[in-house]
């Protein structure tokens, strides 16, 4: 039995000899999901993965400026095709992780109806949305609002936050009585986890295709790699649909 365990033991250190460390960029919509697969990606591959939360558009320059990520998760499939057309992605390296789905929300029970008509009735004082220049849901808000024909009328009610984890918290906090956000930051399970919201459809805007790439600095990271070939897996994909996306 002695031997047994020393045998294990000197397993499990050469186990993790090999396990490495991978920093990622991660959208901020998705933070909640990737927070549970870093955790079963370390449990079952003994890989470390540190996690960095933000906006699209802010992670392009932080890269381009030369950030130690290694992994980009982006809440579009465009930047990281500009990043591999620019040198900073391994070339083949992309895929889509998840497909995104916005949704008009608000804290209050009963506040936003299932059509979003909420929108045309201007009985509200603010509206926040992502940062359409650098949070790709806040592009597909604005996006829904011309397709509503409704952003002349409520542009100046307007509040922007940086990224959509900041637009989802002047919402929350009452800031703005509601707001367009990720699905996947109210919703769990198969419904919305509270508040009222109305899902917008999906040919309101262009689809949110959010793509993963291998970033030149995680070329040799044996880590990176595997975050990447997780993502893939059964259990990461049962994660990611469970806060309301689609697969691609």
């Amino acid at each position: 039995m002695q031997r047994l365990s020393a045998l294990f033991i000197s397993l499990l250190a050469a186990a993790g000899v090999h396990a490495g460390e991978v920093q990622v960029a991660v959208a901020a919509n998705f933070t909640a999901p990737m927070q549970l697969i870093a955790a079963d990606f370390q449990k079952d591959t003994g890989h470390k993965a540190v996690l960095s939360f933000g906006a699209t558009g802010k992670f392009y320059a932080q890269i381009v400026n030369g950030a130690p990520f290694e992994v980009f998760l982006a809440a579009d499939d465009t930047t990281p095709a500009r990043l591999e057309k620019e040198g900073h992605a391994v070339p083949g390296s992309r895929t889509t992780y998840a497909v995104g789905k916005l949704v008009l929300w608000s804290a209050k029970p009963d506040f936003v109806d299932a059509r979003g008509e909420v929108l045309k009735s201007g009985q509200f004082n603010k509206l926040a949305i992502a940062n359409p220049k650098t949070a790709p849901y806040g592009a597909a808000a604005l996006e829904t609002l011309n397709r509503l024909k409704l952003l002349a009328a409520v542009q100046a009610k307007f509040v922007q936050g940086e990224n959509i984890a900041q637009t989802l918290q002047f919402v929350h906090t009452g800031n703005a009585e509601l707001g367009f956000v990720a699905l996947s930051q109210v919703f769990k399970d198969g419904r919305i986890t509270t508040g009222s919201a109305w899902i917008v459809p999906g040919d309101f805007h262009e689809p949110i295709y959010q793509d993963a790439a291998l970033l030149a600095k995680g070329r040799d990271n044996a880590a990176a790699a595997a975050l990447l070939a997780y993502l893939k897996g059964d259990k990461a994909r049962t994660i990611i649909q469970s806060f309301g996306y689609a697969l691609r």
